[in-house]
């Protein structure tokens, strides 16, 4: 029979009389002919040769054997052309031996990228970009942390080791989420740090031909501006100012201050050299780095106050013997010594080695006046929507400052409200 005028398929039952069993019974072939070139199936069906009608493929009779005979020949035939028309209605490549394959349930299993694998190959990639300098290594350290955390997702999740990209589905983005939520702890923010890092695994896989799409592009990620921690010009002045006696807690002071007054981080300040300082375009001194969090430039002209700490920390014994800009402990025992401080100075605020740059950002430089697009510039950032968050610090700010001064107004039984509508 012809099903397609460009592909020819013809089946044919007949019994092999090479194969006779104890019961001299032989078993029922079927042939199955695509463009000429043949398979042969054996269906496990033994009959006797005389009830057998080779012209008619079909057992001879009315009996309960010919009965469920024939129609288990009616059904494989059926089976034949099902599995034929799917890979034609398909457009996939049809050949008898494919054809055997779907029937017997024996074609060869696809062998699809896990992912896992795909996490290993963007993670070496990156890797290899580190060591030219081309990505900064926490980057591709928070590819790595994201990677354990599917992992272990998957086996709290699954109970297996990696899931195939195929299985993969808008559900398990949305699973992953509530286990960072639920079982990492994780805030809201910063589970969906990890959910961006693996959409971006899935479109590398949809890049490379690995997956037709990307299932979790219907996820969206969301950003919540957490309310950041900022000290005010009075606690700033009075933490500058306060007269320490013991050195460890002074040299903590003078290193928050000097990242409150030019905005880099704890982990900046500690790779400078002691020749770190450079003169810029204006003359002055500037000090330059590129962000350990994300490798980006973040250059900065120094005022006064970071210049005296400088100056008074360029002969001290660890600054000489390790070549360092300043005397910078441990971030453990830095956060340490900074909750000492807070309390020695009557702040009660928690301070951080964060908030030094948040304070940076608002109190010294945005407060101040200075244009946004410079302190975007300053900060290292790659998008000056970053750099507004601070400015809604500001906003607040000038909203509390506001309030005082219409309490006091309004308190003032000389002043009068004027009421609108």
């Amino acid at each position: 029979m012809n099903i397609s005028n460009k592909t020819s398929i013809s089946i044919l039952f007949w019994l092999n009389k090479l194969r006779v069993n104890k019961n001299n019974e032989m078993p029922i072939y079927m042939r199955v002919t695509v463009n000429g070139a043949r398979v042969e199936i054996s269906l496990q069906r033994f009959v006797e040769e005389k009830i057998w009608d080779p012209k008619a493929q079909r057992l001879i009779g009315k009996g309960v054997l010919q009965n469920t005979t024939n129609q288990f020949l009616d059904l494989t035939k059926g089976q034949v052309q099902t599995i034929y028309n799917q890979l034609l209605s398909g457009n996939q490549k049809i050949t008898s031996k494919i054809i055997k394959e779907k029937l017997t349930g024996k074609e060869p299993t696809p062998n699809y990228k896990t992912i896992l694998e795909c996490f290993d190959f963007h993670n070496l990639k990156m890797k290899e970009k580190v060591a030219v300098n081309l990505i900064s290594p926490k980057t591709h350290l928070r590819f790595q942390i994201t990677k354990n955390k599917v992992e272990a997702f998957i086996k709290h999740q699954y109970k297996v080791n990696d899931k195939p990209l195929p299985e993969l589905r808008l559900a398990f983005v949305t699973e992953f989420e509530h286990y960072l939520l639920t079982i990492d702890k994780l805030q809201s923010n910063t589970a969906h740090k990890y959910i961006k890092n693996l959409k971006k695994i899935m479109n590398m896989a949809v890049g490379l031909d690995w997956i037709p799409s990307n299932p979790f592009n219907m996820f969206k990620c969301s950003y919540t501006s957490p309310n950041r921690e900022i000290l005010t010009k009075e606690e700033l002045e009075v933490l500058r100012l306060k007269k320490i006696n013991i050195p460890r807690l002074a040299e903590v002071r003078d290193v928050f201050i000097f990242c409150c007054y030019t905005g880099f981080a704890y982990t900046d300040v500690y790779q400078f050299e002691g020749n770190a300082l450079t003169i810029g375009i204006d003359g002055e001194y500037w000090l330059a780095t590129n962000r350990q969090k994300t490798g980006t430039r973040e250059s900065v002209p120094l005022l006064s106050i970071p210049l005296s700490i400088i100056e008074k920390y360029k002969d001290h014994p660890y600054c000489v013997s390790n070549n360092k800009l300043l005397p910078i402990n441990s971030n453990q025992r830095y956060n340490a010594y900074l909750k000492e401080l807070a309390t020695i100075c009557k702040i009660k605020k928690t301070l951080t080695t964060h908030i030094a740059r948040h304070t940076f950002a608002t109190t010294v430089t945005l407060a101040n006046g200075v244009p946004i697009e410079t302190v975007s510039s300053m900060l290292g950032h790659n998008n000056i929507r970053t750099t507004q968050i601070y400015a809604k610090v500001i906003e607040q700010k000038v909203s509390e400052d506001m309030k005082l001064l219409r309490s006091k107004l309004e308190g003032n039984n000389e002043s009068k409200v004027l009421k609108i509508g």
